[in-house]
């Protein structure tokens, strides 16, 4: 690239035998302001109040109340047997304790 600052120079009157190829380079401008960025942000807070439309349909608005139910008389008698504890095995016979022989008498 040549520098913008420097007055142009003499172009060649004849065309060289090989050939010039010459490459155009176009750079655009940043892009400003909010559209690019913003739009994922804007997405998001979309999505966040759609749920919760959702959520207050379905906390608000289910319908007619629960209907009060109608009054029951029940007169259950339920008759449980007393729990018994099961007859256990006799223990067996112990063997009687042997012996010990007492300490000699002290002189």
């Amino acid at each position: 690239m040549t520098d913008p600052n420097l007055p142009p120079t003499e172009r060649p009157v004849e065309r060289p035998a090989e050939p010039v190829h010459h490459t155009t380079v176009n750079v655009s401008e940043p892009r400003g302001g909010g559209g690019g960025g913003g739009s994922g942000i804007a997405f998001i807070i979309g999505g966040l109040l759609v749920l919760v439309a959702i959520i207050a349909v379905v906390m608000f608005m289910r319908g007619s109340p629960v209907p009060d139910p109608a009054e029951t008389n029940l007169d259950v008698d339920i008759d449980v047997p007393a729990p018994q504890m099961p007859e256990l095995p006799d223990a067996p016979k112990m063997p009687d304790m042997p012996e010990i022989p007492a300490p000699a008498p002290a002189n």
